[in-house]
């Protein structure tokens, strides 16, 4: 799979610099948190940059963490024993908790949302979006996670986690994550007008959002590959990590280039939906 991947991303690079990469007037407005910042894994290892990037938005030693394990399953949730959580604490964070329940009048009422008046950093474990969906969505907490954001502080997760900060929810069916549009459509709507794919190059999903793009134009698609990330602060996100970010927009989904890979460092202007140039050509697929 490496070695495939890698003669891949060398012929785009080759045909990319032939053909260069566009983008057209968006649909609508694609839009992060005005305050705080977004960390959006692709799932996968997640490696010491993000988890080191994670810790410093969320205030160091000092930061008060929150770990919602939700979309992950019962069995895992009920031994009690969290991989990020003792990660963190050997990490020298001194105040890590966990946020869990599957009833959204729970995560309605005053005593359950209190903990994130206080939190720092939030981080989304993997699994299935649409539980944490059907947990958190439209309720006090949600609305405490927004708040959190507005103080400066930073929402993160991979996987499901990373899907589930967008406004529409992709693979969001109960049936299966192989359907992109499911019976869960609505996302936590961290960044507005967005669907979030993740281990794209890992799993061979680099092509399954030009299909939901093209049916929702006013959409912008971000896929990130495993162990990769996404820094979104106000309408700009930073690639980290080892692989890539994928970014889909309509304007260019029939054209020669259907969508760009950015690598660690490349920097994508959200509002505008282009490129910001940093000195590095990013690589471009040129077709299925």
């Amino acid at each position: 799979m490496k070695s495939i991947r890698s003669f891949m991303i060398a012929t785009v690079l080759l045909l990319a610099a032939q053909t260069g990469f566009s983008q057209k007037t968006p649909a609508a407005q694609t839009v992060g948190p005005e305050k705080g910042s977004l960390l959006i894994v692709g799932g996968g290892k997640v490696g010491p940059e993000i988890w080191s990037k994670f810790i410093e938005l969320a205030g160091g030693e000092s930061a008060n963490i929150i770990i919602i394990p939700t979309a992950g399953d019962d069995s895992t949730i009920n031994r009690g024993v969290f991989k990020e959580k003792e990660l963190l604490e050997s990490l020298g964070v001194h105040t890590v908790s966990i946020l869990h329940t599957r009833d959204p009048k729970v995560a309605d009422t005053e005593k359950f949302a209190a903990p994130v008046k206080k939190a720092t950093g939030i981080w989304f474990v993997g699994g299935r979006q649409w539980k944490i969906a059907d947990a958190i969505l439209n309720t006090r907490t949600h609305r405490e996670l927004n708040n959190l954001l507005n103080r400066g502080g930073v929402i993160a997760g991979t996987s499901a986690g990373a899907t589930i900060q967008g406004s529409f929810l992709l693979r969001g069916d109960t049936k299966g994550n192989s359907i992109l549009v499911g019976d869960h459509l609505q996302g936590l709507d961290f960044i507005h007008n967005v669907a979030i794919d993740q281990h794209i190059l890992k799993r061979n999903r680099q092509f399954d959002l030009i299909g939901v793009i093209r049916s929702k134009p006013e959409l912008l698609g971000i896929g990130i590959d495993e162990s990769t990330a996404i820094l979104v602060q106000k309408d700009t996100f930073e690639v980290l990590g080892t692989s890539y970010a994928a970014v889909y927009e309509s304007g260019t989904l029939n054209s020669p280039a259907p969508f760009v890979l950015l690598g660690r460092g490349q920097q994508y202007d959200l509002k505008n939906r282009q490129v910001i140039a940093t000195g590095t050509k990013p690589a471009t697929l040129i077709s299925q």
